[in-house]
């Protein structure tokens, strides 16, 4: 099977949103109405699976899941938007977790408040069972990373048996302030690093964090990282930083999943072929597009004749 013609894998999360959608951000102890109120199959990784799938790419999740009614919810969500769920682990401990989301268009901002029910994560065993002739990319939400990093390992090995032109490519999202995440750094052909953990080591841009952090990544690799509306940045080996400015909407709606948005458009184009630097403004333009409506079904039919879309 041609590469191009295989599915992008995406292992993480998968939750249920809870979603308020308020005029103000409501003051503590106090009752307030909120504007409107929906339920979203949300998690990094399940939001990338969706924005990928608008796209157009053939796309399976890896997660875990809880019988109930929850996860009826998500499942049913999954096969309305084409995304592959055989891989999906149903746990016997632990309950789907729920995150209950503030979202605030006159501020832009949205506050999540994440349960996460003791829903153990994938493991390398779990992962061991995945058919890797399927995928031509994997992507992984940073989260229980010592089991990530065996899971990584083994994709490593896989291509080390097969030509250069069908390996899959391997990205890695490195999103939380967490020490143990950082050893994601160096497995990865594509890094994304978030904002918080550039301010978190001291960097005050997208630019000098891709600098920053260069060294952590493997030879090769191409570091990027967003910045909301200051746009975005990569770096890779050619020692050339890239920028894309952000496409901000006419009016800020929705910004819950944006950045999940960006990094489903940046591995939509490079698995597609195309450069870095198209990867960059496309994910911008897809991100500022999504932020302005609430969700993501706009997504697929705003951008469907691209020219990003043209050139398989």
């Amino acid at each position: 099977m041609e590469k191009q013609k295989k599915k992008i894998l995406c292992v993480g999360l998968v939750c249920l949103d809870i979603i308020n959608v308020v005029d103000k951000y409501p003051e503590e102890d106090t009752d307030s109405r909120c504007v409107s109120q929906r339920w979203q199959r949300g998690g990094n990784a399940s939001n990338t699976c969706t924005v990928l799938s608008l796209l157009g790419a053939s796309c399976s999740f890896l997660g875990s899941v809880a019988a109930g009614g929850v996860a009826n919810f998500i499942m049913a969500d999954f096969a309305l938007r084409a995304v592959d769920v055989s891989a999906v682990v149903w746990q016997v401990k632990g309950q789907t977790p729920c995150a209950c989301c503030v979202v605030c268009p006159s501020t832009g901002s949205r506050t999540v408040v994440l349960s996460d029910m003791n829903l153990p994560d994938v493991t390398a065993a779990d992962f061991s069972k995945v058919d890797l002739d399927q995928f031509q990319w994997i992507h992984w939400e940073g989260r229980n990373a010592d089991e990530q990093v065996k899971m990584m390992k083994r994709v490593e090995k896989h291509n080390s048996t097969i030509p250069q032109h069908q390996r899959i490519t391997v990205s890695v999202e490195i999103e939380k302030t967490r020490e143990p995440l950082y050893q994601l750094f160096p497995l990865g052909d594509v890094v994304f690093v978030s904002k918080d953990v550039a301010h978190h080591f001291g960097f005050k841009s997208a630019e000098a964090a891709v600098r920053g952090f260069y060294s952590r990544v493997k030879p090769g690799a191409v570091l990027v990282c967003a910045w909301a509306e200051k746009g975005a940045a990569a770096l890779g080996p050619d020692d050339v930083v890239l920028h894309s400015d952000s496409f901000p909407p006419e009016a800020l709606v929705d910004t819950l999943g944006a950045g999940d948005t960006f990094n489903a458009a940046v591995i939509f184009t490079l698995s597609r072929g195309g450069s870095v630097q198209d990867a960059l403004t496309f994910g911008c333009r897809v991100a500022g597009r999504k932020c302005g409506f609430h969700g993501y079904d706009g997504i697929g039919e705003h951008f469907k004749d691209d020219e990003n879309f043209k050139a398989e």
